[in-house]
């Protein structure tokens, strides 16, 4: 689990990320999270670098997703 202030960046850094991506989309959008998750669970905490894993995640996202 992660604290408050970094669920609160984590969000944050989804929803800024996913801003042009449909709800709808939820394949896109749960790879997109789960990437950055990962990331945070390894210690990535600055976010401009969880915006990149990101937006990586959601380019190398299969193009049924997007």
């Amino acid at each position: 689990m992660f604290d408050a202030a970094t669920t609160a960046l984590l969000r944050a850094v989804f929803d800024e990320v996913c801003e042009d991506v449909p709800r709808l989309q939820t394949g896109a959008r749960t790879h997109v999270a789960s990437k950055i998750l990962e990331a945070a669970a390894n210690g990535e905490t600055a976010p401009e670098s969880l915006k990149q894993v990101g937006r990586e995640a959601l380019e190398d996202a299969p193009a049924m997703w997007r």
